[in-house]
């Protein structure tokens, strides 16, 4: 449906294969936020019941992957970590305009390429990991991020006029690169 326009370096594989507990503690956070923000996506849009039917099945699916997220974690007998602040996500989310209809669109395309850049960087890890239970984990998160990404974009065509959509997540797409070409390298998914 749409490509990312920077592609993470293998400097960041390289640093989540190197500390991969670290790696799993945030992920684990990520997959509650992403739980928690599909609650409030649908609990701000209670009138848009295709957006209320899909985040409350995206909402179950991330808890899900939190849980199997977990299990990885108990199985290397890593604890789960406190909720940190993500650099990524909050200066993503600066790109929220005002105004009810232009909110709710970013909210949508936003969270779209935050899930594109999921996909990529969990097929990423999932490339580098040993054939195993882990690495199979790795490649059915990915698709799941995948079908996330494409999910978003054809709620914001849903609700609002796809030429529109398409010029905005173009311009959100071009800060987005922008914003992951400046960040650290470390073993954390954002």
């Amino acid at each position: 449906m749409f490509e990312l326009k920077f592609d993470t370096p293998q400097a960041w594989t390289d640093a989540v294969m190197a500390d991969f507990d670290s790696f799993l503690q945030d992920h684990a956070g990520a997959e509650k936020k992403a739980s928690g923000m599909a609650m409030a996506l649908l609990s701000h849009y209670p009138d848009k019941a295709k957006l209320v039917r899909a985040m409350t099945d995206l909402a179950i699916e991330e808890l899900i992957h939190f849980k199997q997220v977990l299990k990885l974690m108990v199985a290397r007998n890593v604890m789960l970590g406190n909720d940190k602040k993500d650099p990524y996500i909050n200066q993503i989310r600066q790109l929220f305009r005002n105004g009810t209809n232009l909110f709710l669109m970013d909210r949508l395309l936003v969270a779209a390429v935050i899930e594109a850049r999921g996909h990529e960087k969990f097929w990423l890890v999932s490339k580098a990991l040993p054939a195993g239970r882990d690495k199979d984990f790795y490649v059915a998160i990915a698709k799941s991020e995948e079908k996330h990404k494409n999910l978003f974009v054809e709620l914001a065509y849903e609700y609002f006029d796809e030429a529109e959509v398409n010029e905005r997540l173009e311009e959100i797409l071009v800060v987005e690169a922008e914003i992951c070409k400046a960040l650290p390298i470390k073993a954390i998914l954002h």
